[in-house]
């Protein structure tokens, strides 16, 4: 199947011009604002290159309400046309419906939604046919066969932070005063539909020994859920919540598992994670995670890898500063990032970098300047607009949402030329 090169990008959709951008970058959904791609780690590009998947929020001015229908659609980046293959309830406001495509361009999984009784359950399309498979769970990360997807409760995950499961009323979150055994780590069959608890937050907890009581009152919650590349291991962000503070009152561990549930281990430490950290993520062989993790207190952000049993720890640049959402190209050395409004790369305008590093050559560079400061953020900061940097397939193109006008629209960069070249 043919692919999307700069010359058909250029036909039929506008190039993003401003700040001068040091890679041709065109924005996808031109016409209208709203859209959203989903997470850095799953490319919302197709395995053959050619479509981008898109879910449409109903809202950008105001919080949502439950029950409010979201949009799914499919970009074609060989013809600029754009359809609407689906509509959803399931959907939060940071990621979307969890839209994620399988092993083809056949498959393409989301989250939808009973409203009788706030059940959220996952969503099986062929997009080419618009045959559509209920599934008993939920969709967080579906594997790169598409045979499996994993998912925490997302009742659960929206206790601890909005944006991220579905939208619902208040009282249809689940919400727990000790660590639960019927509630954790989800994996669903997506041939058959079947859902099994694999590891329920009390196995967890008891397999790390895990004891919170020093942070106050309170229980633990699983929040992101990611595959390894394989599809045989899983790494959690477990949180213990607890029952007094602020909003931003969590208390990570990364946790990593086999996909039967077994082999728990503590990758990382809630002591090294308070230091200040965010946005874990497989490397492209799978045997190593990366993140952004404060090394000391009030120290800057540094990007780092470790095992998923916590060993082989190491920092991979002393001067390159971390931040964002690093998503590592499958070089194996590089990674793409942007930047939270707050950090000290960010541009203080509303604007962010795009930032190609490489921890070999031990440089980076701007790949593009691009707003990323919506005029309502709302009270939590859930309607923010993180740019999610991701790959596509190939790793040549770049995936990322930002609001240069004020609405949600998503936006493609060719960093082919960059990565060929051994650039950072």
């Amino acid at each position: 199947m043919p692919t999307p090169d700069r010359e058909t990008l250029d036909k039929h959709f506008p190039r993003y011009r401003e700040f001068d951008p040091a890679v041709p970058t065109w924005c996808v959904t031109p016409d209208e604002t709203g859209y959203i791609h989903r997470f850095f780690e799953t490319s919302p590009i197709s395995p053959s290159g050619r479509y981008l998947a898109v879910t449409k929020l109903p809202c950008e001015d105001r919080l949502p309400n439950p029950g409010e229908i979201a949009e799914i659609s499919v970009v074609d980046l060989l013809t600029g046309e754009r359809e609407t293959v689906a509509k959803t309830t399931g959907w939060d406001t940071q990621m979307g419906a969890h839209l994620q495509w399988g092993e083809s361009d056949a498959q393409l999984f989301f989250n939808d939604m009973n409203t009788d009784t706030w059940t959220p359950y996952g969503v099986k399309l062929d997009p080419t046919t618009g045959d559509q498979t209920r599934l008993e769970g939920t969709i967080y990360d579906v594997t790169a066969d598409g045979s499996k997807a994993a998912s925490p409760n997302l009742l659960g995950t929206r206790v601890t932070q909005d944006g991220y499961g579905v939208v619902v009323p208040d009282d249809a979150l689940s919400r727990y005063e000790e660590a639960d055994d019927d509630d954790g780590v989800y994996v669903t069959d997506t041939e058959t539909g079947e859902c099994e608890l694999v590891a329920s937050v009390a196995d967890i907890v008891e397999a790390l020994d895990l004891d919170g009581s020093a942070f106050g009152p309170g229980t633990y919650y699983v929040f992101h859920v990611m595959w390894n590349p394989a599809g045989d291991q899983l790494m959690l962000n477990f949180r213990y919540w607890p029952d007094e503070g602020g909003y931003w009152r969590w208390v990570p561990h990364l946790v990593t598992l086999d996909a039967d549930g077994s082999n728990v281990r503590l990758c990382l430490p809630v002591e090294a994670w308070n230091r200040g950290g965010h946005h874990i993520c497989w490397r492209p062989d799978g045997e190593r995670i990366t993140m952004n993790l404060r090394l000391e207190e009030d120290g800057p952000m540094r990007l780092v890898s470790v095992d998923p049993d916590g060993g082989g720890y190491e920092v991979l640049s002393d001067t390159i500063v971390g931040g964002g959402h690093p998503a590592p190209h499958a070089d194996g050395h590089t990674f793409v990032t942007d930047a939270y409004q707050h950090e000290d790369v960010a541009e203080g305008d509303g604007t962010i970098p795009l930032r190609l590093v490489d921890v070999a050559a031990q440089t980076e560079r701007t790949a593009l300047r691009i707003r990323t400061d919506p005029p309502f953020t709302g009270p939590h900061d859930e309607l923010r607009v993180d740019p999610h940097p991701v790959w596509d397939p190939e790793h040549r193109f770049v995936t990322v949402n930002a609001c240069p006008n004020g609405g949600r629209q998503v936006f493609v960069a060719d960093l082919g030329e960059f990565v060929d070249s051994g650039a950072g």
